[in-house]
């Protein structure tokens, strides 16, 4: 598919052209090959839902996917070699190499081009890291990586550098600086010690029930909190409807340019999501629960299998089996059926609906699907009653919700605010204002795909109905704020080509519509006519939400800032973004 030969090409440059008659015909395995493979798999299963984590284990061994190894891990796994390299060349983080071929170098930095690590100076510091680096690391640049709040943002291998600047990363480079750093967070012992997991052992000693805990979510008001929105209450009852054996898929997948807020929960209390986890197990009868978690978070796995296992161990699991799984960098995994779908270990191709996943989900069985914030309030929620939850909110609505607050603010980061809350709110009690010499002129409500509206649409409540009369949506809560310093064209064609680089392929509105928008949105001048038809295929026929909401940033464009097609790029939208009152960054070049 041409998406994903664009997707391979921009991640690791070349790779794109890795089908056809270069790859071996059929099972020409070669017997060493496949001993090396056989070794490193050593004991663990050969399902084919494993597929995903055997190239990791590949990947990460040998430093790419040479040609010989998927041909032995197809056989190993019994699966036709086609399987195997359509999964390896769908994903962003896999190197697939001909056996005649050099390696890539095995360092691999990737900086982040996103809105607004963009805004920070990200094109700058690739350009000049290209340089400085020298031919022993490999440099590319790569979507959001969850830290928007410190950008610019570099990945050695996949271990973040934030606020990165060039000698920050040769220094880092120099040192070795590619293993993650786990950041201080509340560990299983602290956390009983304040009260948790009682919940959850109330509920297996049968001193709760699940009808009594579905009906305080329903009460609460709770909506998934991973975009969609969807009460949480009455999806628990859907799948607890459905015949068992069912299951649960927690999504940590949070791929969304301006999102990282899941990445704040697991780094800070990572069991308050994983007791919500049990619970919802427990409530739905599930006894499999799947963790799917964005591999652009190391450090946040290395939390998780730590804890996970002491949970494990303090026999606070026996009614589940709990597995963690890492995506391997595609945006698209983190709608719901395409998640599933690479926990499956295929490609993360989205599912026409229905059926939905509450009916036939994974593997085929009823299955819950919940974000990380979803279930991170469910222990609270139910200890202290859903009143306490609907109490907090403004403008007529009702919780609390986490915003991943970015751009051309002074205090950007994840702010926990009243659902209902305005974006002039959020800027001005929660951040601290603007940056110093930049004047509120627009924001995104919800990341790349909630749209774009101006400083004059400032007091609209952020939740879930409120935006969507005016063509956008609050969705995961991602904030990007932009000022009159910043070019809206230039934030457009950044969010399209975001989209272009991730869209899988599957349908065509969404695979050549975002190839021809990007190309309609460099001409000198803009064929409107043409945008608004392609705007309306895309909308009506994608088969999931990236393409159906991928062109709202032009849709706002052309709604609210036509004085941007009409005037000069301003110079400093690739500028530098002070935050916080301090911020390391390279020198703006103009933009």
């Amino acid at each position: 598919m041409q998406s994903v030969a664009q997707h391979n090409r921009r991640i690791h440059p070349g790779s794109g052209r890795r089908r056809g008659p270069d790859f071996p015909k059929g099972r020409q395995v070669d017997p060493a090959s496949l001993s090396e493979v056989r070794a490193l798999l050593g004991g663990r299963e050969r399902r084919r839902d494993l597929l995903i984590e055997h190239l990791h284990l590949l990947q990460d061994h040998f430093g790419c996917l040479r040609a010989r190894h998927l041909a032995a891990l197809a056989e190993e796994m019994r699966l036709a070699l086609v399987e195997v390299y359509e999964v390896a060349s769908f994903y962003a983080h896999f190197d697939i190499v001909m056996d005649d071929e050099a390696p890539p170098p095995r360092l691999t930095v990737r900086v982040c081009d996103s809105l607004s690590c963009e805004l920070a100076g990200a094109m700058d510091l690739l350009a000049g890291l290209r340089g400085r680096l020298g031919d022993a690391v490999r440099v590319v640049r790569a979507p959001c990586m969850g830290g928007c709040h410190r950008a610019p943002v570099v990945a050695i291998a996949h271990a973040l550098h934030e606020h990165a600047t060039f000698d920050k990363v040769a220094a880092a480079v120099s040192a070795g600086g590619s293993r993650p750093a786990v950041p201080d967070y509340i560990g299983l012992d602290a956390y009983r010690t304040a009260g948790g997991y009682r919940l959850l052992g109330a509920c297996l000693a049968g001193e709760r029930k699940p009808e009594e805990l579905i009906g305080i979510l329903e009460h609460s008001g709770l909506r998934g909190l991973g975009g969609a929105g969807f009460p949480t209450g009455r999806k628990w009852r859907l799948v607890l409807q459905e015949p068992a054996p069912r299951l649960l898929a927690v999504n940590a997948d949070e791929g969304e340019p301006g999102t990282f807020k899941d990445r704040y929960f697991l780094e800070t209390d990572p069991h308050r999501m994983i007791e919500g986890m049990l619970i919802a197990a427990w409530v739905i009868a599930a006894a499999e629960v799947y963790i799917y978690l964005r591999d652009e978070y190391p450090q946040c796995r290395a939390i998780l299998e730590q804890e996970i296992a002491a949970v494990e161990a303090a026999g606070l699991a026996p009614h589940v089996r709990i597995h963690l799984r890492r995506g391997a960098g595609a945006y698209i995994c983190g709608e719901e059926s395409a998640m599933l779908e690479s926990i499956e270990g295929k490609r993360g191709l989205p599912r026409q609906r229905p059926p939905f996943p509450a009916q036939v989900g994974l593997f085929g069985r009823p299955t819950l699907c919940n974000n990380v914030e979803t279930l991170h309030w469910v222990r609270d929620i139910v200890e202290r009653g859903p009143q306490w939850f609907a109490s907090h909110g403004r403008n007529g609505r009702k919780g609390l919700r986490c915003f991943s607050v970015s751009g051309r603010v002074r205090d950007p980061g994840v702010k926990l605010a009243p659902a209902g809350i305005t974006v002039r709110q959020l800027i001005d009690e929660f951040c601290g204002g603007m940056v110093e010499g930049h004047v509120f002129k627009g924001y995104l409500p919800g990341g790349a795909s909630g749209g774009i509206l101006p400083a004059a649409m400032a007091d609209i409540p952020l939740d879930f109905g409120t935006l969507e009369p005016h063509g956008c949506f609050t969705g995961s809560g991602a904030v990007v704020v932009l000022s009159d310093k910043d070019d809206m064209k230039a934030v457009a064609l950044n969010l399209l080509r975001f989209f272009e680089d991730e869209s899988c392929g599957q349908c065509t509105p969404c695979r050549a519509g975002t190839e021809k928008a990007v190309k309609l949105m460099t001409a000198p001048r803009w064929d409107e006519p043409l945008l608004n038809d392609l705007t309306q295929v895309m909308s009506d026929a994608s088969i999931c939400g990236l393409g159906q909401a991928a062109m709202n940033p032009v849709k706002q464009l052309l709604r609210h800032f036509r004085e941007d097609l009409l005037s000069p790029a301003i110079a400093a939208h690739r500028g530098p973004l002070p935050a916080s009152g301090e911020r390391d960054g390279p020198a703006s070049a103009g933009g």
